[in-house]
């Protein structure tokens, strides 16, 4: 799945034109390229929500095509019609209960073999099937060759030739789903002996299906127990008949089923794309495929990624993000020009101080606020989204996760987990949600407490780093201890946490240059949903601060604050910040940075505090996203220990950088 691709905008009459669209369900593997093509069929208007009685997300948009209304929808990647994971059965289930009118299954060209097989699997089942052999030009560099329209004989459905990064291709799809003719495919036979079991069992059922006879005789030789219960559900009385010939079936078959079917499924594509795929026997190694191994090595793949963090989040994020243009924005254009405006504006059109404060005082709707948001958050997203996105559209975020699948493994983790924790960079909240892409339970509560703990999103982090750069040491020693921090914690939750330790599989795209387009739309996007987010918030809290100032209350608190300060080191100023962290990290990282310009901290107060607070309890946004995704009582239980663990880690830090004098 794409990350942030998905903008909750909402077009005006949308809801009359889905209800009238015909519907087209994109399925297919992980990143094969479902998500970019429903980007160019459907635009920015989209909706995003979760299938009913899940937490996993569906996407869906509205596409005219030939000035006919259709519903587009990106259905969770999946591997078969039989389900593992919840994605798939989410996916299984839009097919099942929608009844999408056209079916169009997304391939990656580079594994056609192994991916035809659910091809067949969607055509044996009757669906309205368009196969979309995706990622062609990839294909055709390493010198691999498909005989298209020979492919779409062989298999009785259209079948394009497409590379939807660079849009070839997708006027086809368009036409093809326009003109789509829904009689039935090609039939493709199994064994004699499968072919008359299953007959015997597709013989017995009398109900109106989604899929074929064959298709529901199949999943239920494979022992599905959801198309059992729907079996169950329409046959009524006849169900006795049909379960005791399963049960016969099955009893026959015991050793080696599964096995047996992939093989035979295995064959039928062996003959199928005879004469139509052909690859070199010895083909040249290009550049991306080098780089795409050195990336998955650890030799090579761990300095590759500490250049890219170093240039990637240190020097652009860090540096110019939130060095450059931060001080830009907050000294020349907030500080020199707009707030000395803006305070007289105020000041002439409202006679009354304490509502002057509103606006324009220390906590100023537009002084504090707007100020934070603009001229301190916005730019540090900005181009840590920037980043994020020339990250993803090269194909390194897979590659990744194959290099720490094995440290992760260590912290009951598999390597897709590096996915919400490099996304819980940009924002935690939406990485939080993210965490229901991993497998077990077990594993997205343990992603979930180490992204509330140890993972400070982008603006957070890029204050940090800005911050803690100009102070020799103080940033290596940060690093240093929330890394330690990450692996420790984590090593711990594993040995604790009961359930299943998660098993590891994932596709990889091909590495490729970034398409700047792509770049800038996802960035564009995700900028976008989080200034929506954070403005309003920041509003709020500024009215909240003014307040509490107002009525003392603010005062008081910072009081009440003062000796944990003090146990670490730091001056009572500093519970601002801690304050304004109750709100959002982020906001607490700016407080920082306005105590950090008054010369409040000195390197090694720095050190501590900025520690403290990228640990400390997860923000209000984030606490809610863990309470609709985990429940209240372990969100609870990881507010309470991620701030234990935070004051608890800022006063060992504290002592022991006392004791060393190393800042």
């Amino acid at each position: 799945m794409s990350l942030f691709r998905k903008n909750r905008s909402y077009h005006a009459g949308q809801s009359a034109s889905v209800s009238a669209a015909k519907k087209v369900a994109l399925v297919g593997n992980p990143n094969v390229g479902k998500s970019v093509l429903f980007n160019v069929l459907t635009g920015s208007y989209v909706t995003v929500s979760n299938y009913p009685g899940t937490s996993v997300e569906v996407t869906r948009g509205v596409s005219t095509i030939k000035g006919q209304p259709f519903e587009i929808i990106d259905t969770p990647g999946m591997y078969s019609l039989l389900p593992i994971t919840e994605e798939e059965r989410v996916a299984r289930n839009i097919l099942l209960k929608e009844s999408p009118d056209v079916v169009i299954h997304v391939l990656d060209a580079r594994n056609l073999e192994r991916m035809l097989p659910m091809t067949i699997q969607l055509i044996e089942a009757g669906l309205p099937t368009i196969l979309v052999v995706n990622i062609m030009d990839e294909a055709e560099r390493i010198g691999i060759s498909i005989d298209i329209p020979r492919l779409s004989a062989r298999l009785g459905i259209p079948v394009i030739g497409a590379a939807t990064t660079t849009k070839r291709g997708v006027s086809e799809i368009r036409r093809s789903i326009a003109e789509f003719d829904p009689r039935q495919q090609v039939n493709f036979n199994y064994t004699s002996k499968l072919e008359n079991d299953l007959s015997e069992i597709a013989s017995l059922l009398r109900g109106e299906y989604r899929l074929s006879h064959k298709a529901v005789a199949l999943l239920l030789l494979q022992r599905d127990n959801e198309v059992a219960e729907l079996v169950k559900r329409l046959e009524g009385s006849g169900y006795q008949d049909i379960a005791v010939k399963v049960k016969e079936k099955t009893f026959d078959r015991r050793e080696s089923f599964h096995l047996d079917l992939s093989m035979e499924r295995r064959a039928i594509v062996t003959d199928l794309i005879r004469d139509v795929f052909k690859a070199p026997d010895k083909r040249k190694v290009t550049f991306s495929e080098k780089l795409s191994r050195w990336t998955v090595r650890p030799l090579t793949g761990i300095p590759l990624l500490l250049i890219i963090l170093y240039f990637g989040l240190y020097q652009f994020v860090g540096v110019f993000g939130a060095g450059t243009v931060v001080d830009f924005l907050e000294k020349k254009v907030f500080e020199g020009i707009f707030t000395p405006w803006i305070t007289e504006v105020v000041k002439h059109l409202i006679p009354w101080e304490t509502i002057q404060e509103l606006f324009v005082g220390e906590y100023g709707i537009i002084t504090l606020g707007i100020r934070y948001a603009v001229g301190i958050i916005l730019p540090i997203v900005a181009t840590f989204f920037l980043f994020f996105s020339i990250l993803e559209d090269s194909g390194y975020f897979p590659r990744l996760a194959l290099l720490v699948d094995r440290l992760f493994k260590r912290i009951g983790l598999s390597g897709r987990a590096v996915i919400p924790m490099v996304l819980g960079f940009g924002c935690d909240t939406m990485a939080t949600m993210v965490t229901r892409t991993l497998e077990t339970v077990r594993e997205r509560i343990i992603a979930t407490f180490l992204l509330a703990l140890a993972i400070p999103c982008s603006a957070q982090l890029g204050v940090i780093l800005a911050l803690l750069s100009k102070e020799k040491g103080a940033l290596f020693v940060w690093g240093g201890f929330m890394l330690l921090l990450f692996l420790s914690v984590g090593f711990l939750a594993s040995k604790v946490m009961p359930g299943d330790r998660p098993i590891f599989y994932m596709e990889l795209p091909p590495m490729r240059l970034p398409q700047w387009s792509n770049v800038l739309t996802k960035t564009y996007t995700r900028m976008q949903w989080y200034f929506i987010e954070i403005l309003p918030l920041f509003i709020l809290i500024s009215i909240l601060l003014w307040f509490g100032k107002i009525t003392h209350l603010f005062e008081k608190m910072v009081e009440w604050f003062s000796p944990v300060m003090a146990s670490l080191g730091l001056p009572k100023e500093t519970a601002v910040a801690f304050i304004f962290g109750f709100f959002r990290r982020d906001y607490g990282a700016a407080g920082l940075f306005d105590l950090q310009t008054q010369g409040l901290l000195d390197a090694r107060q720095l050190t501590v505090a900025a520690v403290t607070l990228t640990i400390f309890i997860p923000c209000v946004a984030q606490f809610l996203i863990m309470k609709k995704e985990r429940g209240l009582k372990i969100a609870l239980l990881i507010g309470v220990m991620v701030s234990c663990i935070a004051f608890g880690s800022g006063y060992l830090l504290n002592k022991l950088l006392m004791i060393t004098e190393i800042l």
